[in-house]
Parts: structure tokens; C-alpha cells; sequence
């Protein structure tokens, strides 16, 4: 293994754990806490620290071994995190942050693909954009996004290696280095959270990086989908649900369908294992695909969307007989770790 793999894969992870450990106890910091209302699956203050300790690991490791076009990603992910920050602090209306992330998503494609067509610009925009928000909307519950994050880079590390990008491997195994560091203290029960200065920045950096691989030839469009696909079906689906129901999107809510395991009783431990399992699958056979004939690749997809609508069954099955037997209240179930 080269100094640069030791180093994307160590000190990333080694700064991150240790920059949280240190927020943790900074008096300021207090000031971030997350506190349990009616929208929350905690019931204990929690500081929104992670996502500082994370992006400070991550990005100047990343920094350094970027190329052309990663380093204009990595500047977005950078200024969207520190915009993030500001909200967690003092929570920015939608219209200030809403407009940053599909100017940081229009930023990066030029970076990446300034010749495309207007379509396919559009298109990319708005996928970054939605990938930006998604990662937001899923950071609900312990682990969850923190493994979304660890596994998911990883996979676009590996298979980027694969396919000799080695800058975009380094960047991305940076990125599930650090995901891993800050995993050490949100891993349930969760001591940090990571707020949106931590979310945001990763549900851009998916999206991006996902294009990037995509115009750098290291894989096929659909390969960063199938990997992060656990989060984009719960919240593309969650999404379109609330849609249907003319409900105010941008409202903070409990629908997702990991928020409603955890109201029907799931602790954050078990929904977090559950979820690694099956991150894990989407990832491995991702890889696996990649470097499969044409009709394998079909046939793999296909057996995902099947797999997929198969658990939305049964964890809806699940979810009513839940509501159908007496206990505890849904608010006292959130709180278990």
C-alpha cells in the first residue's frame, strides 16, 4: 500500500475522532445542542458538533491529493458546510440555504462537465441538489448517516481504484475515513450529532462525486445510485408520499420510513445494524455489477427494485401491526437507544 492510502485512510479518520473529542468539551459548543421536541427520536440534548470534526478531517486530506475539477467540488463542499454551520447555530430560512445548494450543485457540473448539453446540465443540477437535501432528511436517528456515509465512499473508493481514477479514490476514501472517525462517537447511543454543517456537505459530495466517476469513466451512471440507494428510496419515497398529501415539504417531520421503525419501537442500535446490512449488500453487488456484462448489470438492478419493494411491504406490514397492539407511548419507544 502507498504513503498516499495510508494517509487517505488513517488521518482522517484520526483527526476527525479527535477534533470531535475535543469540540465535545469546548463551553461554545453548547450552543449547538440539538434538543428533543416533538419532531425528534432523542430525548436527551445532543451536541451538532460531528459534522465540523468530520468536514475538518476530511476535506484537507481530500485537498490534497485532488485534480482538476475535484478541487472545485471540494470548495463548494467547504463553503456549504461553513453556510451550514451558520444554520445550525441560528437556522437560516429555507430561502437563504435552499438557493446555496443548487448554486453549489450548477458550480460543481460546470467543474465537471462544462460542455454538457442544457438538458443534461439541468438534469445533473438537479440531482445534486436533491442528493444535498436527501442526506439532510435522513440524518434522524443514530448511525444512520454516519454509515450511509462510511460505506457508500468507500464503495466509490474502491471502485474508482478499480478503474485507475486514483485522485477520486483518495478523495473518496478520505471521505470514509472520516465518516468512520465520527462514527466513534455517534455510533448509538449517539454522543454528537452532525448537524447540517456535516450533512449537507455529504449529500453534495455523493451526488458530485458520483457525477464525476460518471464523466471520468470509472462507472456507469446507475453505480452511485445502486450505492446509495437505501437512502434514496426511503427519502424519494417519503418525499413523494407528503407530496401526494399536499403536506409542507420543507417541514421537519417523522415519516421516514427509518423514523417510523424507531416510533414503533426499533431501538437506534438495531435500525443502525439493520441498515449497515443492507447499505452493504447495495454497495457489494454495485461493485460486483460494475464490472459485469450488460445484461448481468439489467438483471442486478431489476432484482434491487424487486428487493426494494418487497422490505417497503413488509415494513409497512410491520408498522400497522405495530400500531395495532397496545404499549408504550410512540414517544417514549423514540427515546430507547
Amino acid at each position: 500500500m502507498s504513503g498516499a492510502w495510508i494517509v487517505a485512510l488513517l488521518v482522517p479518520g484520526l483527526v476527525c475522532a479527535v477534533v470531535i473529542a475535543l469540540l465535545r468539551r469546548a463551553h461554545w459548543t453548547q450552543r449547538l445542542a440539538d434538543r428533543p421536541n416533538e419532531r425528534s427520536l432523542h430525548d436527551q440534548p445532543t451536541s451538532r458538533v460531528g459534522g465540523l470534526g468530520l468536514m475538518i478531517g476530511a476535506l484537507p486530506v481530500a485537498a490534497v491529493f485532488a485534480t482538476e475539477g475535484l478541487e472545485g467540488i471540494l470548495v463548494c463542499a467547504a463553503a456549504l458546510s461553513f453556510l451550514s454551520f451558520l444554520d445550525d447555530v441560528r437556522s437560516l430560512p429555507v430561502q437563504v440555504r435552499l438557493p446555496a445548494h443548487f448554486v453549489a450543485a450548477t458550480v460543481a457540473v460546470l467543474a465537471i462537465a462544462p460542455g454538457s448539453s442544457p438538458f443534461v446540465a439541468i438534469a445533473a443540477v438537479l440531482a445534486i441538489a436533491w442528493m444535498t437535501n436527501l442526506f439532510n432528511f435522513m440524518d434522524g436517528a443514530d448511525g444512520l448517516a454516519g454509515g450511509m456515509a462510511a460505506i457508500g465512499f468507500a464503495a466509490l473508493a474502491a471502485a474508482a481504484a478499480a478503474a485507475g481514477a486514483t485522485a477520486l479514490a483518495l478523495t473518496s476514501a478520505a471521505l470514509a475515513s472520516a465518516s468512520i472517525g465520527f462514527l466513534v462517537h455517534n455510533f448509538p447511543p449517539a454522543r454528537v450529532f452532525l448537524g447540517d454543517a456535516g450533512s449537507i456537505p455529504l449529500g453534495f459530495l455523493a451526488g458530485s462525486l458520483g457525477l464525476y466517476g460518471v464523466i471520468a469513466g470509472a462507472w456507469p451512471a446507475w453505480f452511485p445510485v445502486l450505492v446509495f440507494s437505501p437512502f434514496i428510496v426511503d427519502a424519494t419515497l417519503t418525499l413523494s408520499r407528503r407530496l401526494a398529501g399536499r403536506e409542507r415539504v420543507w417541514r421537519a417531520h417523522r415519516s421516514h420510513y427509518y423514523q417510523r421503525l424507531v416510533l414503533a419501537g426499533w431501538s437506534h442500535r438495531r435500525l443502525a445494524l439493520s441498515a449497515y446490512g443492507l447499505m452493504a449488500l447495495a454497495a457489494l453487488s454495485a461493485l460486483a455489477a460494475r464490472a459485469a456484462g450488460h445484461l448481468l448489470q439489467c438483471g442486478i438492478i431489476a432484482c434491487w427494485a424487486a428487493a426494494y419493494l418487497l422490505l417497503l411491504i413488509v415494513i409497512g406490514r410491520h408498522l400497522r401491526l405495530a400500531d395495532d397492539v397496545p404499549g408504550e407511548s410512540p414517544g417514549r419507544r423514540a427515546g430507547k437507544q
